[in-house]
């Protein structure tokens, strides 16, 4: 069992002990910091959260929580029950709010839940900002209101649907052009609230849907990380339907994956890589994406001429490089799409209609589309540690080990070879360091990760 406070919020198993587990104290505790961090960050009398959580099964207990203690601070709260990541971010702006919390601990299983934590832009919080809510939660010097001043709610249940609407009036978003196609689409929703948005999204654009795991229950049918190993089903169901392609997202609908009509992942990588080749070809310009990502993107981008650079990992880093270069378009190859004429977070809706857009427009089968990138092959391992393991002295050793090559300290180590490359990070959300290779061929990836890997494990004594 497992509670990881960082930054960006708290994720954590539900059940178990306190300060070991995201138990109800813990969220409770995380909560009053968040709010108290709010009321002193504005300085307003009377401030306002929206609150949206996927569909897992601890989410209606830990939103109880939330609001409840929110209330209890005298902040007022809009409630958006089931929804998405994107939609609680659209909704924070749109409803003029202070901050918002989304309830989700994204692809993690069914065990897991989170609170990550929103500014009034709709945008997570920076580091600064994340330090001090930690702070102020092991404190918990927090004052509450008194009964005339609780906070009230207030139940909306309707921004799924405009959300939906916002995605229609992008400008490089035309939903007679995807219509007149008459797609077809198979959706793995992993019974949460996927389930929900991306069948109405497609709907919209006349889409024939073909619902796979799409009851938003909370157990998840299979592991909800959308990689390859996890999707066998919707592979096989594409195949069976004749489909033109299928998708599938993750428990809070931030992540997007594509299968093609043969019945193969498209790539998630290749999500942003797709939908930045339809921007870039209507509107000049730059793109980020993480140290994580694949370097087709910055291929894709140059032939645009537009101009491609790597953030940090993490929603708020590749945020932030964005916009200091302005780009049109950024995310993260784990299928995380940020277009800013939408709003600056990942965002699979998004995603969905600028795929279908280019799909619609290119002509061909998704897997014809899938051709015509630079074949790049990614392997995506972990190294699980232990309390005993000093990571950062095992991630400069690798980095002296290697300081020959072109390497980067920006996050992690990133090692870039001429034909491959490598990234070692600690993980964020979980007890891990990540292995990440890519390379002209899904064998010399894999063999790379391995190589690396056995030289961490030789430097750290692991068996």
């Amino acid at each position: 069992m497992t509670l990881i406070k960082s930054i960006s919020g708290i994720r954590g198993t539900i059940g178990g002990r306190t300060n070991e587990n995201l138990t109800p104290l813990d969220a409770v505790k995380f909560a009053a910091a968040y709010g108290t961090w709010l009321k002193g960050y504005t300085q307003k009398e009377k401030l306002t959260v929206v609150i949206g959580r996927d569909a897992r099964i601890s989410g209606e207990m830990i939103q109880n929580l939330v609001v409840s203690t929110l209330v209890g601070l005298g902040i007022d709260v809009i409630d958006l029950g089931l929804s998405t990541t994107p939609t609680v971010e659209i909704a924070v702006p749109l409803e003029k709010a202070d901050g918002g919390i989304i309830l989700t601990a994204s692809h993690n299983p069914k065990q897991w839940n989170a609170l990550k934590l929103l500014n009034e832009r709709g945008e997570f919080l920076d580091a600064e900002q994340g330090i001090k809510i930690l702070e102020l939660a092991e404190k918990e010097d927090f004052e509450f209101a008194e009964v005339d001043e609780l906070g009230k709610v207030v139940k909306n249940d309707a921004y799924i649907d405009i959300h939906i609407d916002e995605v229609l009036n992008l400008t490089l978003v035309d939903a007679d052009v995807i219509k007149e196609k008459r797609f077809k689409v198979v959706v793995d929703g992993v019974n949460s609230t996927g389930g929900i948005a991306i069948p109405k999204l497609l709907e919209s654009f006349g889409v024939e849907v073909v619902k796979l795991y799409c009851e938003p229950t909370g157990h998840f049918p299979h592991n909800p990380e959308p990689l390859k190993e996890h999707l066998g089903d919707i592979c096989k169901k594409v195949v069976e339907e004749r489909a033109d392609f299928g998708i599938v997202v993750d428990p809070d609908v931030d992540r997007l994956a594509f299968i093609s009509n043969d019945g193969e992942m498209f790539g998630e990588e290749y999500t942003l890589v797709a939908c930045a080749d339809y921007v870039l070809g209507k509107t000049k310009g730059n793109t980020v994406s993480n140290l994580s990502s694949s370097r087709a993107l910055r291929d894709v981008t140059e032939k645009h001429g537009g101009r491609y650079e790597a953030a940090a990992v993490g929603e708020v880093n590749v945020v932030t490089k964005m916009k200091a270069i302005n780009a049109i378009i950024g995310g993260e190859g784990n299928g995380g799409i940020i277009y800013p004429e939408s709003h600056y977070g990942r965002d699979a809706l998004v995603g969905t209609a600028l795929f279908l857009m280019l799909l619609a427009e290119r002509g061909g089968t998704v897997a014809e589309l899938r051709a015509t990138y630079p074949s790049y092959f990614m392997s995506k391992k972990k190294i699980q540690l232990t309390p005993d393991l000093d990571v950062d002295s095992l991630l400069d050793a690798m980095h002296k080990k290697y300081k020959d090559e072109k390497v980067s300290t920006i996050d992690g180590v990133k090692i870039d070879f001429p034909e491959n490359w490598v990234h070692l990070r600690k993980s964020n959300t979980e007890p891990i360091i990540r292995v990440y290779t890519e390379a002209k061929s899904q064998t010399e990836a894999d063999d790379l990760a391995d190589m690396i890997i056995s030289e961490i494990k030789e430097v750290a004594k692991i068996n």
